[in-house]
């Protein structure tokens, strides 16, 4: 009983030790480096950097993919830095769509709060797709790495959240990777197996060149 006591007390001291700082507010005027921002200096931190109210209207939906996405990640809300934690608003318009896209930095859950979405992600090790419709109240986790997508399930506005493992997630959209910049086209029906008249009508639409 004694040792186990013992063992507590030191697993408590280690704890303890562990974060000499409650908080790292991230300062946003400074580089973003892959371990986050750097502290703001503790005697310029207010109770504003802990609080986010960009929720509280809904994003613009009006745009190719009738979708928007409304970040709370360390850039926009300071206070998360550091913790290992973000959350991002989506509004489905009517037809929106989320590409698929990956967060190599985090896993994703997420919760739908009005309307419904299909969604759903593909394996890394067998390229299984794993695909649910969900409703208010549902949520769908996303393992950190894999391509996932949203589509609006729906003939009415959907509106979801989604939790975040990192401040800091990151975000790779596929079909922009590959057709919003100057990778050159012949290289990109190669690598996709689709056809110059194809490559070229989505580079056009997504502004890419090349």
């Amino acid at each position: 009983m004694l040792n186990l006591i013992l063992l507590t007390f030191s697993i408590l001291i280690l704890s303890s030790n562990a974060s000499v700082l409650d908080f790292c507010v991230a300062d946003v005027t400074g580089p973003q480096t892959p371990a986050g921002y750097t502290c703001k200096n503790p005697a310029n931190v207010t109770a504003a950097d802990f609080v986010f109210t960009g929720f509280r209207e809904a994003g613009n939906t009006t745009n190719i993919i009738s979708a928007a996405v409304s970040p709370a990640f360390d850039a926009q809300f300071p206070g998360l830095n550091g913790l290992g934690l973000s959350i991002a608003r989506f509004d489905l318009g009517p037809g929106g769509v989320i590409p698929m896209h990956t967060h190599p930095g985090a896993s994703e859950l997420l919760l739908v709060v009005q309307g419904s979405i299909v969604t759903g992600f593909i394996s890394s090790f067998s390229n299984k797709v794993y695909i649910k419709k969900l409703y208010k109240g549902d949520m769908m986790v996303y393992p950190q790495g894999l391509l996932h997508f949203q589509i609006n399930g729906g003939g009415r506005t959907a509106v979801g959240f989604a939790s975040f493992s990192s401040a800091n997630p990151g975000l790779q959209i596929t079909d922009f990777a590959l057709f919003a910049n100057d990778f050159p086209s012949e290289l990109v029906e190669k690598t996709t197996f689709l056809d110059d008249a194809t490559v070229k009508k989505l580079k056009g639409v997504l502004g890419g060149t090349g």
